[in-house]
């Protein structure tokens, strides 16, 4: 029996909530990744399964095209290629559940649709310091994955209306092979942030339910393109430095190299946790320039590009008070994320004067 890590009103509501609702929306991060997409199409395979006939997904933007396989993946909205269908749904949406982000921000030009939506929200995520923007927040930092925490509830839910009921009267193979995919991709296929005994409990269900863990593992990490392994090889040979004294290593990406590599959403997965591989390397940070989206420009404050920061780290040695401190991102205590609005210089810079105080020296 998994512990339970809702009271018994948050159960009780988000059951109402999902009785009640005739159209509901299930919305996650920007960028998707493989926990984004497993959370949201999750919930949308078990609201399926409970006989919900209006459940739209959609996403802030494209989601790497090795995640492309998973069950309905194909029904997903992507909101910067289809806004006004997005909207004209949204206006009729009577609950709408976020996953796998814990502020309206995370989810770009779609936070101010969703703030000013009238009807019930639910937020499930795993992520410090959830914004209060949800009527039920389900928020749980020590979780690995929102995936997991999608399982938890749709457990609880269902075994409150009946002690009886066993996982596979409560999860559709779809449901499974979804939130399996998110569990293992925001893990690294459970190589950090993964010591935690009821994790491989569930990972028993969900394989007890059909699902084939060599064949997803096969679907999302040897699915990349010629010039993303191009990419990698580029990045490892002359992009690479290392501070040993820190044990830090540092990659870096403008967005003419990029280019150069034919660079497609997904394409940057994984490429921070390379240098992590090398003995005596125990932090990793990625950067990499991107492209001002519209909504940003406030933000952005005239700046003419944005720089995305991946962390990570091993063992008791946090990434996330970096990124949240320096670089206005946050995450977990292995694995982080940060934003920079300026050049790819001075991102460099701000790293560079800044990685001696966050970054154990041993």
């Amino acid at each position: 029996m998994l512990s339970n890590y809702f009271t018994a009103s948050q159960t009780d509501s988000v059951r109402e909530f999902i009785q009640t609702a005739q159209h509901i929306v299930i919305v996650t991060h920007m960028s998707p990744d493989g926990d984004a997409m497993g959370s949201s199409l999750g919930m949308r395979h078990y609201l399926k399964h409970i006989g919900k006939t209006s459940i739209t997904n959609i996403v802030p933007n494209s989601f790497p095209s090795f995640l492309a396989w998973m069950p309905d993946a194909d029904k997903v909205i992507i909101y910067d290629e289809h806004q006004a269908e997005a909207d004209a749904i949204l206006s009729t949406c009577d609950l709408l559940i976020c996953t796998d982000f814990n502020e309206p921000k995370r989810i770009g030009a779609l936070g101010d649709k969703i703030q000013n939506l009238a009807c019930p929200k639910i937020l499930i995520d795993h992520h410090l310091h959830p914004a209060n923007f949800a009527d039920i927040t389900l928020s749980f930092p020590s979780s690995p994955s929102a995936s997991e925490l999608v399982y938890r509830l749709v457990y609880a839910i269902e075994t409150t209306i009946s002690s009886n009921k066993s996982a596979s009267s409560i999860f559709s193979l779809e449901a499974a092979q979804c939130l399996y995919t998110g569990m293992m991709t925001d893990t690294g296929n459970f190589s950090f942030n993964s010591n935690h005994a009821e994790m491989y409990e569930i990972i028993g269900q969900l394989v007890a339910l059909g699902v084939d863990k060599d064949a997803i593992y096969n679907a999302v990490f040897n699915a990349y393109s010629a010039d993303r392994m191009r990419l990698m090889g580029y990045c490892l040979y002359q992009k690479m430095r290392i501070f040993p004294e820190h044990h830090v290593a540092l990659i870096c990406l403008s967005r003419k190299e990029l280019y150069r590599f034919n660079f497609k959403s997904g394409d940057a997965e994984g490429i921070v946790n390379l240098p992590l591989q090398i003995n005596d390397v125990y932090y990793s940070v990625f950067m990499r320039e991107d492209k001002i989206e519209t909504h940003e420009r406030e933000k952005a404050n005239g700046a003419k590009s944005k720089i995305k920061l991946s962390f990570r780290s091993q063992g008791d040695r946090p990434v996330n008070v970096f990124a949240s401190e320096v670089f206005s991102g946050g995450g977990h205590a292995n694995a982080a994320g940060g934003e920079y609005y300026g050049t790819l210089p001075d991102a460099i810079q701000l790293f560079l004067d800044n990685y001696e105080l966050y970054c154990k020296k041993i």
